[in-house]
C-alpha cells in the first residue's frame, strides 16, 4: 500500500550569520565603549548626556539588531519592539510633563 506523501508546508526560515557579522559587531561595541569612557573625560557642557545616551542608542540597537536577530525576525517581532519603544516613550513624555509642570518651592 503506497501512502500519499504529505503536502509541504511552509518551514519557517532561519538565518544562519556569519562569524565575521558577530566579530564585526563586537568591536563595533567595543569602540563605541572605549569612545564613552573617553568622551566621559571631556567637559561638554550641557552635551555631556545627550552624547553618552546617543553613544548608548546606538550600542543597544546593535544589540538588538544582531546579537538578538531581530534583524532577521518576522514582522510580528518588529511589531513587538517598536510598540515597547513607543510606550518607552510615552512614559519618558508624561513623566516629564509631570517634572516640568511643577511649582518647585525652594525653602
Amino acid at each position: 500500500m503506497v501512502t500519499p506523501e504529505p503536502k509541504h508546508e511552509q518551514a519557517p526560515m532561519h538565518h544562519v550569520s556569519p562569524l565575521s557579522m558577530y566579530f564585526g559587531v563586537f568591536f563595533a561595541l567595543m569602540i563605541f565603549t572605549v569612545l564613552t569612557v573617553w568622551i566621559s573625560t571631556i567637559n561638554l557642557g550641557v552635551l555631556n548626556t545627550p552624547v553618552a545616551l546617543g553613544i548608548a542608542v546606538i550600542k543597544a540597537t546593535l544589540v538588538i539588531l544582531f546579537f538578538m536577530h531581530v534583524i532577521h525576525s518576522s514582522r510580528l517581532t518588529w511589531v513587538v519592539i517598536l510598540g515597547s519603544l513607543l510606550w518607552l516613550a510615552m512614559l519618558f513624555v508624561l513623566t516629564f510633563a509631570d517634572y516640568l509642570t511643577r511649582a518647585w518651592v525652594i525653602y
